[in-house]
């Protein structure tokens, strides 16, 4: 007996020795990946902080490799969906070209406080955030205009500030355009029924589609669909290391992380069902100031690609120019970040002649 339970403890002693030894590692490897991705460039900006928008803490972070590069504000999508966890690595690959800026909106992502869980989310506030950030950039970075990047929710928000703030804006450039949310899911379910046809399965998820009466309940149905049949936003992986951009994130404290896992966005969900989020609605609204572009990949229907297209053909812009991605779904950022930073070196040379 007394050999059995030596043996144990011996087993549980170095097992424990085992675990602490790769959690040192863990961290002292991270440690090294943190510190080499906050390095600043030389000539360039690495920077990260907490500024106050309409009586909140908002965090953003700036990286660049020359600090003389046109600004670019980066809109995540969701809305509420912040990608600061793991952006850094597909933003950094504009930054020879862009002073990228990041922005976790309003109560989400590294700005993410309950006691903001409250606060109704209005058309007013989320423009009047956008508005506020615009201005401390073009203040704190001594710029005339600045560029503004959206990704799917970040389009609608996005395009709303260009149109009513034209004076602030170089350029406009759109990726998982969004048009108009119910226009959008009823083309969802039109094209989902292509996809199921007489599978049963897919015909019971298809008759939780409703685009006349969406609910909380009713995203995750989509989403099903979209993975079932190919369409899933993550559905072709990304192509750099999601974990590894996760464990080296300069960014991220482990507060971070947790809060982060923990989060509650309810709030968000309440929003996006709301009539305030209709007001975005871009249908009738095709008069630009800027130039107006569009990356969209042709086989998203998160956003649908076929609305953002027409859309596109009735936009009135001093110029505009769209790109389609092929064989490509909503996480076109992930999934084909070096194919996407190659449209957004042409389209920084095309501005570059025209400024």
């Amino acid at each position: 007996m007394k050999k059995t339970g030596h043996k144990i403890l011996w087993i549980v002693r170095n097992a424990a020795l085992a675990l602490a030894a790769a959690v040192l590692v863990f961290f002292l490897v991270r440690g090294v990946g943190k510190a080499v991705n906050s390095r600043t460039p030389k000539g360039g900006i690495n920077e990260s902080m907490y500024i106050e928008v309409n009586g909140v803490k908002q965090w953003i972070s700036i990286y660049g490799e020359d600090i003389s590069n046109p600004v670019l504000l980066y809109l995540h999508g969701g809305p509420g969906s912040s990608t600061s966890a793991y952006d850094y690595a597909f933003t950094r690959k504009w930054a020879d070209v862009y002073t990228v800026v990041t922005w976790d909106q309003r109560n989400c992502g590294k700005s993410y406080d309950k006691a903001q869980n409250a606060t109704e989310l209005t058309f007013d506030l989320m423009m009047s955030d956008g508005l506020a950030v615009t201005q401390y950039l073009l203040d704190y970075l001594e710029q005339d205009k600045i560029t503004i990047l959206g990704h799917s929710w970040g389009t609608y928000l996005g395009c709303n500030l260009v149109l009513a703030h034209p004076e602030y804006y170089d350029c406009y450039i759109g990726t998982g355009q969004m048009v108009d949310m119910d226009r959008n899911e009823a083309a969802f379910k039109e094209a989902a029924a292509g996809w199921v046809g007489d599978d049963e399965e897919g015909l019971e998820l298809l008759e939780a589609i409703t685009p006349e009466h969406l609910t909380a309940e009713y995203f995750p149905v989509r989403n099903l669909l979209m993975e079932k049949y190919g369409y899933g936003m993550m559905v072709d992986g990304t192509d750099y290391s999601l974990p590894s951009a996760v464990i080296f994130n300069p960014y991220y404290t482990l507060s971070d992380w947790f809060r982060f896992l923990t989060s509650d966005y309810g709030v968000y969900m309440d929003f996006l069902l709301s009539d305030e989020f209709d007001k975005f609605s871009l249908t009738g609204r095709t008069e630009y100031e800027v130039p107006y572009y569009n990356i969209n990949g042709d086989r998203d229907y998160q956003t649908n690609y076929v609305l953002a297209q027409e859309y596109f053909d009735k936009v009135d812009a001093p110029y505009k120019k769209l790109y389609s991605m092929k064989d490509t779904t909503h996480g076109l950022l992930e999934s084909k970040s070096g194919a996407f930073s190659e449209i957004l070196h042409e389209i920084a040379g095309e501005q570059a002649q025209m400024w």
